[in-house]
């Protein structure tokens, strides 16, 4: 873990996407709501401080982490939005259970990602303990509800520049 351990990946956070011409949806998990909503603040935040409208971004919540894919898809379904950000938080426990959900919620979104033309950012936490969690959502290592903020501006900005190019790859 030394690579994110020695990092606070949102101070490199800049506001240099414009992201007024897109929505976004946001999927927040109820579980571990302390820390999940504090994601849930932090990738608002971050959005508006961007140039998201704030009519543009669709929140819902889901249960638990494991619902994170589906709520994404049920959203993206109901929602005009350019991208979805799927935020979690599974604390290792003293059995396998996490690591179960955090597979299945990972290969889920990654599912999504392939099947859909819209990007789905995985920002779901899988700390070991409560105080790395904190650390991740506000605290000593920054807040991945930011980082998963500017992931979701960059990819849309990405996706969006190859839209009005009518180049395919060949097939």
């Amino acid at each position: 873990m030394e690579v994110t351990k020695n990092k606070n990946l949102s101070a490199q956070a800049e506001n240099s996407i414009d992201g007024s011409p897109f929505s976004f949806g946001i999927v927040v998990a109820e579980w571990n709501a302390e820390i999940t909503g504090a994601l849930h603040q932090a990738c608002l935040d971050t959005l508006i401080s961007n140039g998201v409208d704030a009519d543009n971004i669709h929140s819902i919540h889901v249960p638990g982490a494991f619902e994170l894919p589906l709520g994404a898809k049920i959203l993206a379904g109901n929602e005009k939005v350019d991208a979805l950000i799927c935020l979690g938080c599974v604390i290792k426990g003293d059995t396998k259970h996490d690591e179960y959900i955090s597979n299945a919620v990972a290969n889920g979104i990654m599912t999504l990602n392939i099947a859909s033309t819209k990007p789905v950012i995985f920002g779901v936490l899988t700390p070991n303990d409560m105080q790395q969690a904190l650390d991740r959502s506000g605290g000593k290592y920054g807040n991945k509800g930011v980082e998963s903020a500017m992931t979701a501006l960059k990819m849309v900005a990405l996706a969006k520049s190859f839209k009005s190019s009518k180049k395919g790859i060949g097939y």
